[in-house]
């Protein structure tokens, strides 16, 4: 078997961070509340959300305690229908759930994005929509706001994958109500766990501030909005779901990373979708014209391939010393819905199944070397002529 690139270790985390780590080591001040200013947390949230380009952000201790929040930090009703793809991860569903909603899934098409015919059709009787920009695909923004302004419904979109993607030059996680990152090792700033969700709304934000546990007067730290604070104080339940200062020093001193992991990234991405476009059994979809991806991954679909030729894809990928992921042929593949028993009855979405079945995923990170990527692009082309030779072989 060959031994292809390490592509499951993240970053190093850069030296600029082991100055803070070392005063939060020496000083035990890991609560992000102690300090009467300027936490590290409350300097990640200030920059943050100023990179991004939002009023306000509160990190929080992952990007499903972000999504749940903001489902909170709405006010919706117990058992309010909350709309989400049919491919995202099963902490979206999770944290529908967490906030007392019922999920309700649409389809999503051959190129991992909402189908918006069925999107628009299962609108009626919903009062809030997460848009899962899964592995970093953007669905048509334009529509979707557009339906959903139409119908007053809030949009709360899962970024976890897409920190650093614009659509029309605007960063994702700013087009609907809140937007909801992800700090988790695999993403683009990486401190192992945690999250931040993002929004201009200042009711929202006070909200999302005193659930994340923001008791007595520690709401203060975050800003005057004195009367949405104090309108909030003691009527909201405390969910304690904050980051830590160690977190918080680790993903500030990603941030000036970012714009090089983005660059690089996409051009990897592009790079290896480039060679396996050239093969009649594999293909890469093209972004949406207004989509300037900042990809960590990539997925591409296997053409023409039976479920057997499937499966012989994935090993003969493995030998060549590339693992490779296909959502739908795992047992307890955790982007698969119909994994999702825990939901209760589960949707019939033949289209997203049908992807599913075809999708490949593998990790693609920015640190990648053009050798290293010529060997994984050679890794899975190779992969495939060994299965399509076998087949004329004994067909």
């Amino acid at each position: 078997m060959a031994i292809g690139p390490n592509v499951y270790d993240a970053e190093p985390i850069p030296d600029s961070a082991r100055t803070e780590i070392e005063h939060l080591l020496n000083s035990g001040d890991l609560f992000r509340y102690t300090a009467s200013a300027d936490s590290p947390v409350s300097l990640l949230e200030q920059e943050f959300a100023k990179r991004l380009g939002a009023r306000y952000a509160v990190a929080v201790s992952s990007c499903s305690a972000a999504l749940f929040l903001s489902l909170k930090a709405l006010g919706l009703p117990r058992d309010a229908r909350v709309l989400i793809p049919g491919f995202t991860f099963a902490a979206v569903p999770s944290s529908v759930l967490h906030a007392d909603c019922i999920p309700v899934l649409c389809e999503v098409g051959d190129n991992y994005r909402i189908d918006m015919v069925d999107f628009e059709a299962r609108l009626k009787d919903v009062q809030a929509v997460i848009i899962s920009h899964m592995r970093g695909h953007t669905s048509d923004m334009d529509s979707i706001m557009a339906l959903c302004n139409q119908r007053d419904i809030p949009v709360i979109e899962d970024a976890a994958h897409s920190l650093g993607t614009t659509w029309h030059g605007k960063n994702i996680g700013t087009l609907g109500k809140i937007g909801c990152f992800s700090f988790q090792s695999y993403k683009m700033l990486n401190a192992g766990e945690g999250g931040i969700l993002i929004t201009d709304d200042e009711e929202i934000f006070a909200r999302a501030v005193i659930m994340s546990g923001a008791y007595e007067h520690n709401w203060k730290k975050h800003g005057h909005l004195l009367n949405s604070f104090t309108r909030w104080q003691n009527k909201l339940p405390l969910y304690n779901q904050r980051l830590s200062n160690l977190s918080a020093a680790l993903v500030r001193a990603q941030i000036p990373e970012l714009a090089r992991r983005v660059r690089d990234g996409r051009a990897n991405h592009d790079y290896v979708a480039a060679h396996l476009n050239q093969c009649a059994h594999l293909h890469v979809p093209e972004a949406l014209a207004p989509e300037e991806r900042a990809p960590d991954s990539l997925q591409f679909n296997l053409a023409a391939f039976s479920e057997a030729e499937t499966l012989a894809f994935q090993a003969a990928a493995r030998a060549n010393g590339v693992p490779v992921q296909v959502f739908g042929l795992s047992t307890d593949n955790a982007r698969a819905f119909w994994n999702w028993q825990f939901i209760g009855e589960i949707p019939d979405l033949p289209k997203t199944r049908a992807m599913l079945m075809k999708a490949c995923d593998i990790r693609l990170p920015a640190r990648l070397t053009r050798a290293e990527l010529d060997f994984i692009s050679e890794a899975l082309l190779s992969a495939v002529d060994e299965v399509k030779t076998a087949r004329r072989a004994t067909g």
